[in-house]
């Protein structure tokens, strides 16, 4: 009896052991995977009407939400990082820009995240996914204000910049007024973009994310 139970307990452990493995491949894949997409995301790029020429739309946040539902918030933080890292092999902001850009998708993806880790539910993907919108946005503010900008100035001086911004509402009249009329809302509409696009098709490409 004892060495049946001793096998039964090496055979459970052994099985155990083949399914840690067989996720952590999985989890290395598919994050690999959503980086390399997330990266190629990065280069569709487009201006988009009431926003400055140098502010760009794209959907490069999108891999990094899927991630973080599927696997995990460290899962789709990694992604974020990994897709900024490889494009810093062709920065042209020093590595600011990407700095930024991970800052800013940390804050989305993570308590997105974190809550559907909590509540695997749909009501809790959204609610995740709109918690990480509105903190996206609400770090845009400093992160931009702090970080982005003062590098901007270096090449373009700020007298020029909110020149941009009031050419579409000319009564902005100081850099704070410009990121809170126009870049944040943005960075929430970006967000809201990449919420929208995984909350249709999530469901549909789960089952192969999860093997």
């Amino acid at each position: 009896m004892t060495t049946i139970n001793s096998t039964v307990t090496t055979t459970t452990e052994s099985t155990r052991e083949n399914r840690a493995a067989r996720f952590g491949v999985r989890y290395l894949t598919v994050t690999a995977m959503l980086s390399a997409v997330a990266f190629i995301l990065q280069f569709f790029e487009f201006p988009i009407p009431l926003m400055p020429a140098f502010i760009k739309m794209d959907l490069s946040d999108l891999p990094g939400l899927i991630a973080a539902f599927a696997l995990g918030p460290v899962s789709g933080t990694l992604v974020c990082l990994i897709k900024n890292l490889i494009h810093l092999t062709m920065s042209q902001t020093g590595g600011v820009g990407e700095l930024c850009n991970f800052l800013l998708g940390a804050a989305f993806v993570l308590p997105a995240g974190l809550i559907y880790k909590f509540n695997k539910t749909k009501r809790g993907a959204m609610i995740g996914a709109f918690t990480g919108m509105l903190i996206m946005a609400a770090c845009s503010f400093p992160i931009n204000y702090f970080i982005t900008y003062p590098v901007y100035e270096l090449f373009m001086p700020e007298e020029a910049i909110v020149a941009a911004y009031q050419l579409i509402l000319p009564s902005v009249k100081t850099l704070a007024q410009c990121l809170l009329v126009f870049n944040v809302p943005f960075t929430a509409f970006k967000a809201l973009c990449s919420v929208v696009v995984t909350l249709l098709i999530y469901k549909k490409i789960s089952p192969i994310l999860h093997g």
